[in-house]
């Protein structure tokens, strides 16, 4: 693995039975960098997600995280590892109020936390996410966007080097994506990588300093997010390429018109 990359994957593939997934997906992420990977629904996303926090094994290639080669490890070993997740469905432990809901999530990441310790870091992560207020209530009785604050507490209660975040923006408003986009630039600030799987384009934009994209399973493109949003091969992976060829149709006619 080079230097200073915090995530190194060659080659990732995976099955699902005769369904390819993921396909010969290489990518990198330097430390404190944050990479946005995007793409229309069933590109592989999450299945590239899951390969990577180890809940859906690799038909083929590696991970490595810090140099260290985790393709095989367990999953409850990753924290251990510097890396920690979110998911897209958020499931808090229901009969736990917010504040416990983190600190189980301290107490996990760690060998032997003390309780109190935990209570104490949770505390620290509910501040910070603002959530302090509503740290004694049960995750249903939150907002949708309480719930997914406390997903990204839960992660960020283990204290993560890696951060990988899935959708944390869906479904929140204008004021609660803003809140979110700051934490994620403070976070990079402080040197956390993390890997955003978003379709909120605005937010995308915000917080990345480079994304890939992928389409049936393969990446398509990888690159500073103008250039990609750009790309004639990622547009037509969104809106169909169809849509490309009206467009160049279009531009070569103004410019046509503009030489006469």
């Amino acid at each position: 693995m080079k230097p200073n990359l915090s995530l190194e994957i060659e080659g990732a593939t995976v099955r699902f039975g005769g369904v390819v997934a993921v396909s010969e997906v290489s990518m990198t992420v330097d430390v404190g960098e944050v990479v946005g990977l995007i793409g229309p629904n069933g590109a592989g996303k999450t299945s590239l997600l899951n390969s990577i926090s180890r809940l859906v094994p690799l038909s083929a290639g590696s991970v490595h995280v810090f140099g260290q080669n985790i393709t095989k490890i367990a999953p409850y070993m990753l924290p251990r590892h510097g890396v920690a997740r979110t998911f897209q469905v958020v499931q808090p432990f229901a009969n736990l109020t917010l504040r416990e809901n983190v600190a189980i999530a301290a107490m996990f990441s760690l060998k032997s936390l003390p309780k109190l310790e935990a209570m104490d870091r949770a505390d620290a992560v509910l501040e910070r996410t603002g959530l302090t207020h509503k740290a004694k209530m049960l995750p249903a009785e939150v907002t949708l966007a309480d719930r997914k604050r406390l997903e990204v507490s839960r992660a960020l209660a283990m204290t993560p080097k890696l951060l990988l975040l899935d959708e944390v923006m869906a479904g929140l408003n204008h004021t609660e994506m803003d809140a979110m986009i700051h934490l994620i630039r403070e976070l990079q600030q402080e040197g956390t990588s993390i890997v955003v799987v978003e379709h909120v384009m605005k937010a995308i934009v915000a917080v990345c300093n480079r994304i890939i994209v992928m389409q049936n399973g393969k990446k398509i493109a990888d690159g500073n997010p103008k250039s990609v949003l750009n790309d004639p091969t990622v547009v037509a992976a969104y809106l169909g390429q169809r849509y490309v060829d009206r467009q160049s149709k279009t531009q070569s006619a103004s410019v046509s018109g503009v030489q006469k």
